[in-house]
């Protein structure tokens, strides 16, 4: 029995099977048509999650290497997100792991895809990030900063890979295995090839000072995400791919950028970043709806922004968007913090968290949020038992506040 069948042979259909003894291995298979496309999103309900890391890892790198693996916490929060109604999230592998440890990493993602069906939800997995930190290291990884939005998420690949083509065949295999291993397994629901390929990290690192980054950055990150595609291709998943687009002008092809450009012309399901507000994330979803393609929204809810599960999900669920929010427990990545904590660090908590949904212990940041979430996603919500989580806090609070002043 080979390596496929080994992590995947519970999990075909009839139609994979035939579709797998058909698999030759050395043909690219074509993007999908918009009817291939269509067809397959007719078949999903409407798809909503986060983008999930575990709240023990700062990063990837310390979510999947067999030292810092958890899969107690990620049993946890994963059964709080299907408890809210999510039905699928966003992972991020790295390919350091699978370098240093390709057996390993394919033998904990197969128990993570576990976890995941047993909750009935269904993950997108990111292969690459352009995002944060461009020197990721494998082993121990730091503490969190604090006061500091993801101080420690690296970059896949590094920039050193990223930055020399000669040194892009050191990742090739990373694609083609993990791909090839599950491109048949239907507990995922897509790949997601690079998150933000041409992001330079100017709002963060360039605004701190930090001089950081490659000076070509968007060029190669540009080249790259269209080499990464083939490599995916050659591979033949079952499930679709896509990479989508961060910023710009996408009112017409002729306005966009050179990567935007290529991404939705060629993505099987077309996907999207927006932190802005309603009008906006209306306005992006009518430009991208010229492709004739299922529309996912992988990055959306920035508090501060005006950027909401309120103000956002009803309109996505108007176009049958599918959605995906930054942020879910609150833990090492701290992304309570806004971005511009790289210009001013917090010292406290901040009153309106940027992103995240629940502490570590599973209690609400806001109530209320949950109890809209539960409804629009169609879960009943145990609205005593909220309020009840709430007091409890404020009490506790009140008495610690009580305590300290009769210390005083």
């Amino acid at each position: 029995m080979n390596r496929s069948s080994v992590f995947t042979s519970a999990w075909q259909s009839e139609e994979q099977v035939q579709t797998e003894n058909a698999f030759a291995g050395n043909h690219p298979s074509p993007q999908w048509t918009e009817r291939q496309a269509n067809d397959w999103y007719a078949k999903q309900p409407w798809l909503v999650g986060c983008n999930f890391i575990p709240s023990t890892a700062i990063n990837q790198l310390e979510m999947w290497q067999s030292e810092t693996w958890d899969p107690q916490t990620i049993d946890r929060e994963l059964g709080w997100a299907a408890d809210l109604g999510m039905n699928t999230i966003r992972v991020f592998l790295h390919d350091l792991v699978y370098r240093n440890d390709p057996d390993g990493l394919k033998m904990r993602f197969y128990d993570f895809l576990t976890l995941c069906d047993k909750h009935d939800i269904r993950p997108m997995v990111v292969l690459f990030d352009s995002v944060w930190d461009p020197e990721p290291k494998a082993g121990l990884q730091p503490a969190p900063k604090a006061g500091l939005h993801n101080s420690g998420w690296v970059q896949s690949p590094g920039k050193h890979i990223l930055g020399d083509h000669t040194q892009w065949h050191l990742v090739k295999p990373y694609v083609v295995d993990m791909i090839s291993t599950f491109r048949i397994d239907n507990r995922i629901l897509l790949w997601d090839i690079v998150n933000e390929p041409d992001n330079d990290n100017l709002v963060s690192y360039g605004k701190a000072g930090l001089n950081v980054e490659l000076q070509n950055k968007q060029q190669m990150g540009t080249d790259f995400v269209k080499e990464a595609f083939q490599w995916a291709r050659e591979a033949q998943p079952t499930q679709p791919i896509t990479s989508g687009p961060w910023y710009g002008d996408w009112s017409s092809l002729e306005t966009m950028s050179e990567m935007d450009r290529f991404l939705f012309t060629h993505s099987d399901v077309i996907t999207f970043h927006n932190y802005l507000g309603p009008e906006e994330f209306e306005r992006c979803i009518e430009y991208l709806k010229v492709f004739n393609r299922p529309i996912l929204c992988t990055e959306y809810m920035a508090r501060n922004q005006s950027n909401t599960f309120e103000t956002i999900l009803p309109i996505a669920q108007k176009h049958q968007i599918g959605m995906y929010n930054w942020g879910f427990v609150s833990g090492k990545s701290h992304t309570i913090y806004p971005w511009d904590s790289w210009q001013k660090p917090y010292a406290d908590e901040p009153s309106l968290w940027f992103h995240d949904i629940f502490r570590e212990d599973g209690s609400a940041y806001k109530p209320e949020e949950v109890v809209f979430i539960k409804k629009i996603l169609g879960k009943e919500t145990n609205v005593v038992a909220l309020a009840r989580s709430a007091m409890l806090k404020k009490k506790s609070a009140e008495a610690e506040d009580s305590q300290l002043v009769s210390d005083y």
